[in-house]
């Protein structure tokens, strides 16, 4: 049951970066009031001296493994990483066993998270190269994901007959993993023999990214089809999208490429391994730069746990993939308190944005008659990234040992407190998310 809250004396980051010490009412799972020395008979108190209130992060594109791969993950064990990092919604993708490429698979993600998850949820659609009216009329989903390469199986659709279709017919917004598979195929020949892991950037090279990323920019020209350019690891994509970028196409990037590069390939192996991969240094800086010009509109994780056994075999046996959630809001309020942005842009791209290219009412912002997704976050103190620490099933991070500010305190899912303190709540659950058209 949800109760009333009152949080006292926090520093409250409002909408257009404002910032108020002052206090936020929670009743029946909504912002009723914001303002100062606000007061309440029934509410619960709870102590924001020192701490900073943010909206809750919508984290748009995640691999929480159920059904199918619960070894690796579950939405138990993922919506547990979630409230111990701050998100309070996720948007998850569809290839799960089974993948999730009819109303059926929908229907039972659904089901499933609505038990088991202590945040709220949605669930991406998965493009294959006959199911166009599934992708149509299934519902609730926040989009459609295709993946133009770096997959096998009926998940992948690669080539431009194939892709056309999907963006010829309907109105909901596409996501793409966009990397030319063609290229990709060549070049694992090319490469083949080589166990360094380092060599994964090679193979799924700048070219190859920078290819897709151009064809699915065409596609969504030519029927003014809303595009969002999942995960973006290149400074010629950045530099593409700067003159290239139309009102109807967003992108976004991961923490993991704004501050890994490759060389991280000589400190944790193939636990750098991701898709796309990690660039060089010169990567980060321009992926950083558009994020500042807002060439970039978004940070996401692609959290996409597997198990350390998995990651331990050579390469290229080892699967890509890495988890997120659980350190993607205290990475980017670190490089803040750095100067390298403000914690209201780490809201702009965490919080706000997501709700807006999704069309997710009520979330995003610390406004009143939002729902009550909000974190208590401490920007006064650092703590290591801990694998002892970490709540994902999967059990590390390749930012294992990193000193980072900004850990929630507390986490509050409609008006429910998740974390408390410190510690998970486990028997609260979210809400499916809704999404406009």
């Amino acid at each position: 049951m949800t109760s009333d809250l009152l949080i006292k004396q926090a520093e409250i980051v409002l909408p257009e970066g404002e910032l108020l010490l002052g206090d936020v009412l929670v009743q029946q799972g909504k912002i009723a009031e914001i303002g100062t020395a606000l007061h309440s008979e029934s509410a619960r108190i709870i102590d924001g001296k020192g701490l900073t209130l943010l909206p809750g992060v919508i984290d748009p594109q995640v691999h929480f493994r159920e059904p199918g791969l619960e070894h690796k993950e579950d939405l138990f064990t993922a919506s547990c990483a979630c409230a111990k990092g701050g998100v309070t919604s996720f948007l998850e993708m569809p290839n799960t066993k089974p993948l999730t490429t009819t109303q059926a698979a929908l229907d039972d993600k659904l089901n499933r998270a609505k038990e088991k998850c202590l945040v709220n949820y949605g669930f991406f659609m998965g493009a294959t190269a006959d199911n166009l009216d599934d992708l149509r009329e299934a519902s609730p989903a926040c989009g459609i994901k295709i993946f133009m390469g770096s997959q096998h199986g009926a998940l992948l659709v690669s080539t431009e007959e194939e892709i056309e279709p999907i963006f010829a017919k309907g109105d909901r917004i596409i996501a793409v993993h966009a990397e030319d598979q063609a290229r990709i195929m060549e070049r694992r020949k090319e490469f083949a023999g080589i166990s360094d892991p380092a060599v994964h950037s090679q193979i799924q090279d700048e070219e190859a990214a920078l290819n897709a990323t151009k064809l699915a920019v065409k596609l969504a020209n030519k029927y003014q089809r809303r595009l969002h350019i999942l995960h973006l690891s290149t400074g010629i994509e950045a530099e593409y999208l700067r003159t290239h970028k139309t009102p109807w196409i967003s992108t976004e990037v991961t923490p993991q490429h704004l501050l890994l590069n490759t060389e991280a390939y000589e400190k944790i192996g193939t636990l750098a391994q991701m898709n796309p991969p990690l660039r060089s240094p010169q990567n980060n800086e321009i992926l950083w730069k558009a994020l500042l010009d807002g060439v970039i509109d978004c940070i996401a994780t692609d959290h996409a746990p597997h198990t350390l056994e998995e990651k331990a075999k050579p390469y290229p046996h080892s699967p890509s993939g890495m988890p997120g959630v659980e350190t993607s809001l205290v990475l980017m309020l670190t490089e803040a308190k750095k100067g390298r942005c403000s914690v209201e842009q780490v809201v702009k791209w965490m919080c706000t944005n997501p709700a807006k290219l999704y069309k997710i009412p009520n979330k995003g912002e610390i406004k009143i008659g939002y729902d009550a997704d909000l974190i208590l976050v401490d920007l006064n103190n650092y703590r290591p990234v801990l694998k002892e620490n970490l709540s994902t099933k999967c059990g590390w991070s390749p930012f294992e040992g990193w000193e980072l500010t900004g850990w929630p305190v507390y986490t509050i899912v409609n008006g429910n407190i998740a974390l408390d303190n410190g510690q998970l709540c486990t028997d609260v659950r979210g809400k499916a998310l809704t999404f406009e058209s």
